[in-house]
């Protein structure tokens, strides 16, 4: 899967977890200043990205992950 896709998907799983439009999300977006996602979203939205891409990943590494495009590259490394 190329990186294109994986962004396309964590955009799309984002804005479903967040109740956000797509064209709010952008790389540099972050999730708690620009997204407004709260502590209980981060959770969720990491157990949506392992669901969307069928990928386990370390839960305190993936909490850390702070931006849009920082979470695109986490993702993208999982999958390698």
């Amino acid at each position: 899967m190329d990186k294109n896709e994986v962004q396309q998907r964590v955009v799309r799983v984002t804005c479903q977890v967040l109740g956000v439009d797509e064209d709010m999300v952008q790389l540099d977006s972050h999730f708690v200043f620009d997204l407004g996602a709260e502590s209980t979203q981060s959770v969720e939205l990491v157990a949506a990205f392992e669901a969307e891409f069928d990928i386990e990943m370390e839960e305190d590494a993936a909490l850390a992950v702070q931006t849009v495009g920082a979470a695109v590259d986490f993702i993208a490394e999982c999958l390698e």
